[in-house]
């Protein structure tokens, strides 16, 4: 291979793991936790006609669903690659944070447009009966918010889906507030001002959600990664001259990936050998920016000029 076409990796390109897939186990006793609640809140709504539980129960299908989706794309994110699919199948993970997005949005428009209509139609809630099913959501959503704590840092998918069982630890609080304020007062408006409170923690956090999602659908760099830097880091190696199409994005949680084209003056390629000039570059980016994948094009000088006459 010639002088202007050698290229680096620290490592070759992951093929099995993911940021998720140590919280996998997690994430089934958060599944099978969320299913018991969410039918238990079903009949609690009924029973007691509040529309907070029967709300919540709502966003509990939805973080079942999620769930589901989470730990369906850690299955697929874990086969092998392909000749056509060479990172295999790792950003299923975001498909699923994206699909966790919408529902997430759908489901708070809902509980938005159902507690105004509960305003204009009142029913009567009892009280006593909400407080139960709402105490016994709290309890069931802070153990699962405690298996997911930790692995929220790391996977999107998994932040997807602890942030869903956050808002639902905040609606049963939210439920027994206003199931209290009910079997204490009579105020029945606390029911569907609840609700309202519950559509509204689900939004802005899926916003900001969704938008990380679509930065890694849209390849941009990742969001610790201050690509000036990079090219700073890069450009102050001894010997380095100019760096051109620089490119980092992310492929899935916890695999950023980059490439460069690297212009290296011809008296420090023959003075230290391509070789350790790679492992300088590697070096540079995996201790600065933990940047583990990497490939290079290292390029004498003037290599460029040619590469753009031959274009023309």
């Amino acid at each position: 291979m010639g002088a202007g076409h050698d290229h680096g990796h620290t490592h070759g390109a992951p093929t099995t793991g993911t940021a998720a897939n140590a919280y996998k186990g997690r994430l089934r006793i958060a599944l099978t936790i969320t299913i018991i609640v969410m039918f238990a809140q079903i009949i609690g709504g009924i029973m007691a006609d509040s529309l907070a539980l029967i709300a919540d129960s709502a966003h509990m299908a939805t973080d079942a669903l999620g769930l589901g989706m989470a730990l369906l794309a850690i299955h697929f994110a874990n086969r092998p690659p392909t000749a056509n699919r060479t990172f295999g199948y790792a950003r299923a993970e975001i498909l699923a944070a994206l699909a966790n997005c919408l529902l997430l949005l759908g489901v708070g428009g809902y509980v938005l447009y159902e507690a105004v209509e509960r305003f204009i139609t009142p029913a009567q809630t009892e009280g006593g009966l909400a407080v139960f099913f709402g105490v016994f959501g709290l309890v069931a959503n802070m153990i699962s918010l405690s298996l997911l704590m930790r692995g929220q840092k790391d996977s999107l998918n998994v932040r997807g889906a602890f942030l869903e069982v956050l808002a639902d630890t905040l609606g049963s609080l939210t439920v027994i507030i206003a199931a209290s304020v009910i079997m204490l007062t009579g105020w029945q408006a606390a029911d569907p001002i609840a609700s309202l409170v519950i559509g509204v923690m689900i939004v802005p956090r899926t916003v900001k959600l969704l938008k990380e999602t679509l930065n890694v659908l849209l390849e941009s760099a990742p969001k610790d990664v201050d690509m000036g830097e990079v090219r700073a880091h890069m450009l102050d190696l001894p010997g380095v001259e100019d760096v051109h199409d620089l490119h980092a994005w992310t492929i899935t949680s916890g695999m950023p990936v980059l490439s460069a084209h690297v212009v290296v003056s011809s008296d420090a390629l023959d003075a230290i050998g391509h070789e350790k000039m790679l492992h300088e570059l590697q070096g540079c980016l995996g201790d600065h920016f933990d940047l583990e994948h990497c490939t290079f094009q290292l390029e004498p000088s003037g290599h460029a000029e040619h590469e753009a006459k031959l274009c023309h």
